[in-house]
C-alpha cells in the first residue's frame, strides 16, 4: 500500500493542532505536502485524506461518481445534536428520502414568503439598538436569523415556548461552540472526568428540554393540522415520500434541530464577516451604499437579491473565511486515482474548502478582501464551494444567500454605522465551524433613510 503524504508527529499531536488551530494546521500542511495530505484525527478511523485543488474537488464531489460515497455515519461527530434521523447524518436512499422531503420549501414561491419576515425581522431588532452605543454584530446578526429561522420554520415568533426554545438554542450553540466541547468530540473518555462529566451532562439536560418543546409542538400542529399554513413545520408534515409515507415525529424533530442550528448559526457568522469587511474597507461601502441607494426606498427582494455588486461582496466574505472548513468526508469504495495517488477501498476523503479558497492559483492575494473578483470572473462550483458540493450540497442555501443579501440591504440603506475595532479580526475554530477570534464591534451612528411605517410598527 503506498505510503501517503502527512506529518509525522503523533497522533495526539495532530488532534490538538486540528482542534485549537485548525485553519493555520491545513495551510501548514498544504505548503509541505502540496495538493493532498492525511492527518489522523479519529482512533476509529484511518487517516483522513485532505485535498484542495478544484480537480480533486470536482473528483470527490461528482453527485454520478461510482467508486466514492457519501456515508452519514462518517458525520456521528454532529448525531449528539442533530439525532440520527438528520439529512446530514443519514446515508444511501435514507438520505435521499429526507433530501427530497426538505427541499420544496426552500425554492420556488416559496422563498418569496420569507422576505417579508426577514425584513420585519431585521429592523424589529436593529431598532432595540441605542445610537452611539457600541454592540457586537454577531449577537445582533444571531437575534435575527434565530428569530427568522423561528418563524419561517414553526411559524411561531411570541410566547413562552418559542422564547424559551430560543433561549435553549442559544446556550446549547454557545456551549458547542466551545473548544472544551470539540475536545469532548475527539476525546470522548474526558467526558467521564468528574466535574468535566458535569459540562456535558448540562449540555444533554439543555437538548432534552428543547426536545420536549419540539415534540410538544409537533404534536399539537398533528392534532390540529392546518395545510393553509406556509411555516417548514407545516410544509414537512404534509409531505410525503415515494411510498406515499409521511416523516415519523422523530425524523420531523431532527430535520426541525437541523435547520434551526445550521439554519441561522452559520449564516449569522457569515453576516456578521460582512457587516466587518464592508466598514473596514471604506471603498467597499462606498460602492454598496451607492448600488443600493439607486434603487430608491423600497425595493423588491428580487431586484436586491440580483444585484452584482452586493452579490460579490456575499460572495468575497463566504469565500474569504468560509464558515464551512470542509466538505462532508467521502469513502473510497473501488480502487481510485486521486492527485496522482492511488487510493485504496476504505480510504475517507475530506475537501478543504478553506484551502480552496486560499490558493493564489485561483485567487491572487487570496488574504485580500477583493469583490471585483467575482466581478470579473466566474468561478467554478468546485473552486468556490461555500455550502459544499454534490450529493451533500448545503439544502439551504439559496435561503441563506437571500437572507444575507436583504439584511445587508436592509440596514445599510437604513442606519450609518461605524466599526470600533481597531485590530485585524481572524477566524479561529467555533465548535465545528468557524467564527471571528474577537467581538466585531459597531455603532450605529445616525438613520440614512426613514423606515416605512408597515415595517416600523410590525409584529415580530
Amino acid at each position: 500500500m503506498q505510503l501517503l503524504p502527512g506529518p509525522k508527529v503523533p497522533a495526539t499531536i495532530q488532534v490538538l493542532n486540528w482542534i485549537f488551530r485548525p485553519m493555520p494546521y491545513m495551510v501548514e500542511c498544504a505548503k509541505t505536502y502540496g495538493d493532498l495530505f492525511t492527518l489522523k484525527l479519529q482512533s476509529s478511523l484511518p487517516p483522513l485524506l485532505f485535498v484542495h485543488s478544484p480537480e480533486a474537488m470536482q473528483q470527490i464531489l461528482s453527485n454520478d461518481h461510482k467508486d466514492l460515497e457519501a456515508p452519514g455515519d462518517l458525520n456521528s461527530i454532529f448525531e449528539y445534536l442533530l439525532g440520527k434521523n438528520s439529512v446530514i447524518t443519514l446515508s444511501g436512499k435514507s438520505h435521499q428520502r429526507q433530501r427530497q422531503l426538505i427541499m420544496p420549501p426552500f425554492h420556488g414561491e416559496r422563498m418569496r414568503t420569507y422576505a417579508e419576515i426577514i425584513e420585519n425581522i431585521t429592523i424589529k431588532t436593529i431598532n432595540k439598538q441605542p445610537k452611539n452605543q457600541p454592540f457586537n454584530i454577531r449577537n445582533i446578526a444571531q437575534n435575527i436569523t434565530l428569530g427568522i429561522m423561528m418563524e419561517a420554520v414553526f411559524g411561531i415568533y411570541e410566547g413562552e415556548r418559542p422564547e424559551k426554545l430560543k433561549k435553549l438554542l442559544c446556550e446549547i450553540i454557545e456551549q458547542s461552540s466551545s473548544r472544551l466541547s470539540v475536545t469532548f468530540l475527539y476525546f470522548p473518555k474526558l467526558k467521564e472526568i468528574f466535574g468535566i462529566s458535569e459540562i456535558w451532562k448540562q449540555q444533554m439536560k439543555k437538548l432534552e428540554e428543547a426536545d420536549q418543546i419540539i415534540y410538544q409542538e409537533i404534536q399539537e400542529r398533528r392534532e390540529n393540522f392546518d395545510p393553509s399554513r406556509t411555516d417548514i413545520l407545516t410544509l414537512l408534515m404534509a409531505a410525503r415520500d415515494e411510498e406515499g409515507q409521511p416523516m415519523t415525529d422523530e425524523e420531523l424533530r431532527d430535520e426541525l434541530m437541523t435547520l434551526l442550528v445550521a439554519g441561522h448559526e452559520t449564516t449569522a457568522t457569515a453576516i456578521s464577516w460582512a457587516f466587518y469587511w464592508i466598514h473596514k474597507l471604506p471603498e467597499v461601502r462606498e460602492k454598496l451604499l451607492a448600488e443600493l441607494d439607486s434603487l430608491g426606498e423600497n425595493p423588491d427582494s428580487n431586484t436586491i437579491f440580483k444585484l452584482p455588486y452586493l452579490t460579490a461582496v456575499c460572495n468575497e466574505t463566504l469565500r474569504i473565511y468560509p464558515v464551512g472548513m470542509l466538505t462532508f468526508p467521502r469513502k473510497v469504495k473501488t480502487p481510485i486515482s486521486v492527485c496522482g495517488q492511488q487510493l485504496e477501498p476504505g480510504t475517507i476523503i475530506i475537501g478543504s474548502i478553506y484551502l480552496t479558497h486560499q490558493r493564489e492559483d485561483i485567487y491572487p492575494q487570496p488574504e485580500k478582501f477583493n469583490p471585483e473578483r467575482f466581478l470579473e470572473k466566474q468561478f467554478s462550483p468546485y473552486e468556490f464551494l461555500p455550502f459544499g458540493g454534490g450529493a451533500r450540497r448545503c439544502i439551504g442555501l439559496a435561503f441563506a444567500q437571500m437572507e444575507m443579501k436583504l439584511i445587508l440591504a436592509k440596514v445599510m440603506k437604513t442606519w450609518s454605522m461605524q466599526l470600533i475595532n481597531t485590530q485585524e479580526i481572524k477566524p479561529q475554530r467555533r465548535g465545528l465551524v468557524t467564527g471571528p477570534n474577537a467581538p466585531i464591534n459597531l455603532v450605529i451612528e445616525n438613520i440614512r433613510q426613514p423606515i416605512s411605517a408597515n415595517l416600523e410598527t410590525a409584529t415580530v
